[in-house]
């Protein structure tokens, strides 16, 4: 290993398991001696990796159905990572230099199989584009609800990660109006100024069945729902006949203190979704294996004509990650949230 590398690399533990929700107390940032690849193996100086919300469900231990496992007291968090490999053995297909995408974020360098490695080719204009959840908003808009020509689409949790490119994604595939929610003033302003939403609901600010029905008055054809909850029962009211309903997302359980990430309950009105014919679907990534290479190739190209933007919070420094986590739990930033170290 080059003697240039330290002998210490710095990595994100989950310390007790919380009762509710998770914060920075939660966690401790952890020195380990830098590991030497094996046959198999490359060493990555990991330079961006994402929080994301599903690290609450797998801190909550309800991981059923979920395709990770659960975090653990003592347990070293991950996630989806951008960075060089700085470490191969001879005949590793990945050289020293190259840059990669893993799923072993929450920590300054990391031991990754090389086969877990995705070597980044370029296709996005800046490495951490690639952290993007970008693929299961195009992937519920094309696969699932199917946007058509002058559709009304409405994006729950339109400020988070996935929404923030939802609306963009819709009216780049043709929708006709679309709107949002969120449940910040400051969101809701910067949606509608930066991301072309036509409108917003507010939670918090009066009946979201009500601004719903203001927005669209006509109803809507296609939710994208990252939040399901009362949002959910709102868009049924307000769904034309044969509307496309993609939840990709379930934030309103997964957040709520009272559970513990992994169950959303809502009570929905089922003979309106049998009267106005409405399609009400689940999207996994797993089930659409091809949406990953088509969005990176749309997104490609996309961000370098200026069509649409990557929304991101960048937050610098390894010991501000278990703030991170917790801010955005709480709903404090806009667009994915990303860790530069």
């Amino acid at each position: 290993m080059s003697a240039t590398l330290p002998t210490v690399s710095r990595e994100v533990r989950l310390t007790s398991a919380p009762e509710g929700l998770p914060t920075r107390d939660h966690f401790t940032l952890v020195g380990t001696p830098l590991p030497e690849p094996g046959a198999g193996q490359v060493l990555v100086r990991n330079r961006h990796f994402l929080v994301f919300p599903g690290l609450r469900t797998l801190i909550g231990g309800e991981v059923d159905g979920v395709p990770l496992p659960a975090l653990r007291p003592g347990d070293t968090l991950f996630g989806p990572a951008v960075g060089e490999v700085v470490a191969a053995p001879a005949g590793s297909a990945l050289r020293v230099g190259d840059v990669v995408s893993h799923l072993r974020g929450w920590r300054e360098y990391a031991l990754v199989p090389a086969a877990e490695c995705a070597p980044l080719d370029g296709t996005l204009p800046d490495p951490v584009a690639y952290l993007s959840q970008g693929s299961t908003a195009y992937g519920a808009l094309t696969r699932l609800a199917e946007v058509r020509a002058g559709d009304v689409v409405f994006v729950t949790g339109a400020a988070g990660a996935v929404g923030s490119l939802a609306g963009p994604i819709a009216r780049l595939l043709g929708a006709g109006r679309v709107i949002g929610s969120t449940g910040s003033p400051w969101k809701a302003e910067r949606l509608v100024s930066e991301l072309g939403y036509d409108a917003v609901v507010l939670r918090g600010a009066g009946s979201v069945a009500d601004q719903l029905a203001e927005a669209a008055p006509d109803g809507i054809d296609v939710l994208v729902d990252t939040v399901t909850g009362e949002q959910l029962v709102a868009a049924l009211g307000a769904a034309r006949q044969g509307a496309r309903f993609a939840l990709v997302g379930a934030l309103s359980g997964q957040m709520s203190a009272r559970r513990a990430g992994g169950s959303a309950p809502v009570e929905i009105d089922a003979f309106r979704v049998v009267v106005k014919g409405v399609s009400l679907r689940g999207y996994s990534g797993a089930d659409h294996p091809d949406v990953e290479q088509e969005w990176t190739g749309r997104f490609g190209a996309w961000l370098r004509s200026g069509a649409i933007g990557f929304p991101h919070t960048r937050i610098a420094g390894m010991d501000r990650a278990p703030q991170a986590l917790e801010e955005l739990i709480g709903g404090r930033h806009f667009g994915a949230v990303v860790v530069e170290l």
